[in-house]
């Protein structure tokens, strides 16, 4: 039996893929699609939201091409106080399926850009501004939290942690900045298998920064600590700068798209030079860049 398509998505449940069968002409696969994460701010700034996380379990027809977007990672704010740049979306698209998840918001800088923007998870603030919304995408389940607020106050002016796939960003108080949201960790068999992720952890965010000097953590999965960037292709979001010096925040990392197949399967052809893994019942095609798949 021909299994039905969603006309809008081309996308059906997980229950209804039980084992990823093949159908003939088609077949099924799970896919785990990560967004690039956000640069931190500058001068004090906040922590780089995670690039969004999304999975599915997906009807693939044979013989169509598939093209995969690997999201690049945000550009880092710099010590003169700029926002971070924003990361950038990851997808699959071919046939009926377009699949796709937002990228990080960017973290505030102190001067002039202080509030962390909206994102897959969203942009920490920089001292006294507020953190930005995640889920960008309106998706359930969400693919990211929002990030957390910075305080304007003496003697650190700290900022908030980025969100993460998994949690909010911390909010940074007076003396310390806040820490990144972790990310999700229920994709650490695909961590495993393919060696990708961060500790099984995927898209965390970035860490803050304050004027002290002062430093915070990344969140599991990527984010990177005060003024480093987030693990590639973890989705995990840049660090904020930390100290009143004109050094740079860190850069987000960039995202990861992972097909998923039951059994050992082949595909017809890929371009991008995707990774292949054969392991515990399943096959695996790992991008870390552009590139396409047929099944």
């Amino acid at each position: 039996m021909t299994p039905v398509q969603s006309l809008k998505t081309g996308l059906i449940t997980g229950s209804m893929l039980a084992g990823n069968p093949t159908f003939g002409t088609y077949i099924g696969a799970d896919v785990l699609v990560v967004a690039g994460g956000a640069g931190g701010g500058g001068k004090a700034g906040g922590g780089g939201g995670a690039g969004g996380l999304r999975s599915s379990s997906s009807v693939f027809n044979k013989g169509t091409t598939y093209t995969v977007t690997v999201g690049a990672g945000g550009t880092a704010g710099n010590g003169s106080g700029s926002r971070g740049g924003a990361g950038n979306a990851s997808s699959v698209i071919g046939g009926s399926i377009s699949f796709s998840s937002s990228a990080g918001g960017s973290g505030g800088g102190r001067d002039g850009a202080g509030n962390g923007l909206t994102g897959g998870s969203g942009g920490g603030a920089s001292g006294g501004g507020t953190g930005g919304a995640g889920n960008s995408g309106g998706f359930s389940p969400a693919e990211g939290n929002n990030g957390a607020g910075g305080v304007e106050g003496a003697p650190g002016y700290s900022g908030g942690g980025g969100g993460g796939a998994g949690a909010v960003g911390g909010t940074g108080t007076n003396t310390t900045p806040g820490n990144g949201g972790a990310g999700n960790g229920d994709f650490s068999s695909w961590a495993s298998a393919t060696s990708s992720g961060s500790s099984g952890y995927y898209a965390g965010g970035g860490g803050a920064g304050n004027l002290s000097g002062s430093g915070s953590s990344g969140g599991s999965g990527g984010g990177g600590n005060a003024a480093s960037n987030g693990t590639a292709n973890t989705g995990g979001g840049g660090g904020g700068h930390s100290g009143s010096d004109g050094g740079l925040a860190g850069a987000g990392g960039s995202g990861i798209v992972i097909f998923r197949v039951a059994g050992s399967v082949t595909a017809a052809s890929t371009t991008g030079s995707p990774t292949r893994y054969e392991t515990g019942g399943y096959s695996y095609y790992k991008f870390t860049g552009n590139g396409s798949i047929t099944f």
